[in-house]
């Protein structure tokens, strides 16, 4: 794997983390200002909405295991593929659920790597 996908991966383990954590202060750096993200039930958030969520504790994410990603770069655009088992709260109901996001990272002017678009769906566990 090179370099540049190697730092991707880096990023996206910062994510992760950052969305285990509910780290507001990560997720708006890593997060694009015009962030479009259109979730597993088909509602289109912002990042403000997102990041309200965790602030709120509307999201409480307890686990996440990820399999199957798969990275492809051109010219600034990282596009990532990644299968994720996600265990949580939401709204303060339980959930465990298999998704597949698709995000979208830019390169922007600052050099500065930040999701523009993502986009979650359920998967079949069988």
């Amino acid at each position: 794997m090179d370099k540049n996908n190697q730092f991707i991966l880096v990023l996206e383990d910062q994510l992760k983390q950052a969305m285990l954590n509910s780290d507001v202060h990560i997720l708006d750096q890593l997060l694009a200002d015009d962030l479009i993200f259109t979730n597993h039930l088909g509602q289109v958030m912002s990042k403000h909405d997102d990041l309200k969520a965790h602030k709120s504790g509307h999201i409480k994410i307890k686990a996440i295991s990820q399999s199957e990603q798969l990275i492809k770069l051109h010219h600034g655009i990282a596009v990532v593929s990644v299968l994720s088992h996600i265990q949580g709260d939401i709204a303060g109901e339980q959930s465990d659920i298999m998704l597949r996001f698709t995000r979208v990272w830019q390169k922007r002017e600052d050099d500065q790597w930040q999701v523009i678009a993502a986009n979650s769906c359920t998967v079949d566990e069988t």
